[in-house]
């Protein structure tokens, strides 16, 4: 995995790395995806992009949140937006969480914590992602950063942002 990252963020201390904040460009990327396919950030140029890291797959929590996301899938792509979900899991958990609860975007496989590192959202304690999502613009741009996810109530919270309620 490879990782672009701004050169001002302290990568000492993985809980003390600030988030990139609104209006600012996103930390660009590569891993695999779910189906072991590189992919990068720039790959999603021209559509917003729901990035949501989350702590482990087929957990409580996690699963709640992503079949949420599931469920209104197709509602956010209508509003012009793609879905990618990142935790440290491993390309090959990916895919039993994404057949088990059919799920239809694809999840990211950040093994070796660039991207959690990068977008500052490593738990030093679990060495987990924490519950943190990321709405990008087409170009690439940080539009809005939800640091305090209910797993239950967050696809509401992306559809109305979306939407421009937020």
């Amino acid at each position: 995995m490879c990782i672009n990252q701004p050169s001002n963020l302290n990568t000492g201390r993985m809980q003390s790395i600030t988030n990139p904040q609104v209006g600012t460009v996103a930390p660009d990327f590569t891993t695999q995806n779910t189906t072991g396919k590189t992919v990068h950030l720039k790959d999603f140029r021209g559509k917003k992009l729901v990035l949501y890291f989350y702590p482990k797959d087929d957990t409580p929590g996690c699963t709640v949140e992503s079949c949420g996301l599931r469920d209104q899938y197709q509602k956010i792509r209508e509003l012009g937006a793609e879905v990618l979900g990142v935790s440290v899991d491993s390309v090959e958990s990916h895919q039993k969480f994404t057949e088990k609860f059919h799920l239809p975007f694809q999840l990211l496989a950040d093994t070796d914590k660039s991207i959690t590192k990068a977008y500052g959202v490593l738990n030093d304690k679990s060495n987990m992602a924490r519950r943190v999502t990321f709405l990008i613009d087409e170009h690439g741009k940080i539009l809005k950063t939800f640091q305090t996810v209910k797993p239950d109530q967050h696809p509401q919270e992306i559809l109305d942002a979306l939407k421009g309620k937020l």
